[in-house]
């Protein structure tokens, strides 16, 4: 039980997670200089705006907690049967030492200074990109998508938003960060030897701490802060990902990207901000009928998963046969 309580609570006691009480603090803070200074807002009309009670208090929002905490025992329970990063990382090791042209520490004199700094980029840039490419086939691959759409029937958002995802998308994304940190780890060890650091702020990777103190948790909320057009080459801002929640047919397939928005820039996903006030957002109808129930998100997408399964089963063994039937 108490194992349990620390699962729920970590995720606001911690900074290496998204809704770390300290981050969104410091979003609540973005939020209101943004109102009272762009939207021209009194304090008293901020604060009414930024704590919206029929968003905090939706039927969505509810949902959201709901998935957040059931997800958490699934994940308990299922998080120590998965691949680890240890186990991806020996399995590179060995790989690399077997390689007879490669010799273990070949870089260990470079400065410590450049291999903390290369390791730190390195690790962010592909952790980055990985989210980026799941996201991607989450939305083209229709078994993925199947999972993820239970994300995308949030029809307002918070940032708990970020924890409404089918338990089976929470698997993915745990296999995805092993790989991705498994691999860093042994090839930097592997090259570097014992001189791999991360450059950290109170234990989280300083690109990543950036992000998340600029206001990451607005992502997922109803202020639709908006970048300087160049910056949004670069960088995802709140009102990109807003939009990619919206149902408009115009904002379909666009700003995949976690926290770098380049990777959607370089694949033609990239959407640029515009006003996000009036957006609808969720999934259509025919996606998920009942977008807050729980029986719905958790066992339409298993259900349709198989119904898809058994249909490319089907138009394989029709094809097998007739080729067969032709010889």
């Amino acid at each position: 039980m108490i194992d349990f309580f620390s699962t729920i609570t970590e995720h606001f006691s911690d900074p290496r997670k998204r809704v770390f009480l300290g981050y969104i603090f410091l979003s609540i803070i973005i939020a209101l200089i943004w109102l009272l200074a762009k939207k021209k807002l009194s304090l008293k009309d901020a604060l009414r705006y930024l704590f919206n009670k029929s968003i905090l208090f939706s039927k969505s929002s509810q949902s959201d907690f709901k998935l957040f905490f059931f997800n958490r025992i699934f994940l308990m329970f299922v998080s120590p049967l998965l691949v680890t990063q240890l186990a991806i990382a020996t399995v590179i090791y060995h790989f690399l030492q077997s390689i007879s042209w490669l010799e273990f520490g070949m870089f260990v004199e470079t400065p410590k200074l450049i291999i903390v700094g290369t390791f730190t980029t390195f690790i962010f840039v592909l952790d980055d990109f990985t989210k980026f490419i799941i996201h991607r086939w989450m939305h083209k691959w229709p078994i993925l998508w199947s999972l993820h759409k239970v994300h995308h029937s949030a029809t307002t958002l918070t940032p708990l938003t970020i924890y409404r995802t089918h338990p089976l998308e929470g698997v993915v994304f745990i296999i995805r960060g092993s790989f991705t940190q498994g691999i860093s780890i042994s090839t930097f060890v592997f090259c570097f030897g014992n001189n791999v650091d991360l450059y950290t702020v109170i234990g989280v990777n300083v690109f990543v701490f950036c992000f998340n103190v600029a206001g990451s948790n607005l992502r997922h909320s109803h202020i639709g802060i908006r970048y300087w057009r160049w910056l949004e080459y670069i960088i995802i801002s709140p009102a990109q990902h807003q939009l990619h929640h919206s149902v408009a047919i115009r904002h379909y397939d666009k700003n995949f990207g976690a926290t770098l928005a380049v990777w959607d820039w370089i694949f033609g996903s990239l959407n640029h901000s515009e006003d996000t006030e009036h957006l609808t957002l969720g999934v259509k109808e025919k996606d998920i009928s009942e977008p807050h129930s729980l029986h719905t998100l958790y066992v339409k997408p298993i259900r349709e998963i198989y119904t898809t399964i058994r249909s490319y089963v089907g138009h394989l063994f029709t094809y097998f046969k007739a080729k067969t039937d032709q010889h």
